[in-house]
Formats: C-alpha cells, structure tokens, sequence
C-alpha cells in the first residue's frame, strides 16, 4: 500500500498562501455616522434656543453693532410679566437684581435691550423704562423685529 505524503512546500494546503493584513480604516461607516449626527443636530438646534415668546413690533430701524459678551435682555410679555433674561422677576426688585448683574460686568455704562411684545400694557413697559433711567441706566435699547414690508 501506498500512502500519499503531502509536502509542506506542495500546493495543497491554504497555510502558504494567506493575504496580507490591511491596515487602512474604512471611513465609510463614519462618514455616514457623521453625516446623521450632523442631520441630528441641523434639526435639534433651531428647537434648544429658549426665551420669552413675544410678538415684537416690526421697524425699519438698522440694527445696533453687537460686542462680545451676551447682552442684557429684558422682556416684557403680552400679560406684563417682567424678565431678566428668561428669569421672570417681581417689578420691585428689578433695579436690585439689575444692578448686581450689571456691577460684576460693566456697570451702568451696560446695554440693556428691552424687549416688549407688541399687545403688553404701554404702562408697564414706561415702568420698567422708568426705573431703569431712575437707576441710572443710560444704554437701553428697545428690540423689534425687521419690517417685512407691506
């Protein structure tokens, strides 16, 4: 009887013949993870900025420069209701609060929008105006929205 003895050096066994490693990255998998996170967030952006909502008046007025730091914002809404920058607060302690915010940033010499939807009392806005002037805040800047046109 004969056997048959495969040799190491003979062709029949895969072990000789492997293919090299590949040492690349496939970036098509992140690039699709990348373009969904991207989608995701064009999305949820427009829908995490918050704020009092006002229906401000529209002007034909050219917009302020704006500086560095975020502004002061005060906001007056349609039932006259007074905001610091989304924190409502009671009208008497307006000025206390105000100064407190404006004396660790710049002072009086500080710009104040005040933002007042079209509906609010007239009364309550020339209130809040009224002590803020009182209080010696000269920078106040009264917010609308550009006019669209007729």
């Amino acid at each position: 009887m004969a056997m048959n003895v495969a040799s190491s050096s003979g062709g029949g066994g895969r072990r000789g013949r492997r293919k090299p490693v590949v040492a690349e990255i496939n970036v098509t998998p992140m690039v699709d993870v990348m373009l969904v996170l991207l989608i995701i967030f064009m999305v949820s952006a427009p829908m995490l900025t918050v704020g009092v909502p006002l229906d401000l008046p529209q002007t034909s007025a050219k917009s302020l420069e704006n500086n560095d730091q975020k502004p002061i914002q005060m906001s007056v809404d349609i039932k006259g209701k007074v905001f610091i920058n989304d924190t409502e607060i009671a009208l008497n302690e307006l000025i206390p609060k105000l100064k407190a915010i404006t004396g660790a940033r710049g002072g009086l010499e500080e710009r104040i929008y005040l933002r007042a939807d079209k509906k609010a009392d007239y009364g309550t806005v020339a209130k809040v105006m009224g002590q803020l002037s009182g209080a010696g805040f000269k920078k106040l800047a009264l917010v609308t929205e550009a006019d669209q046109g007729s």
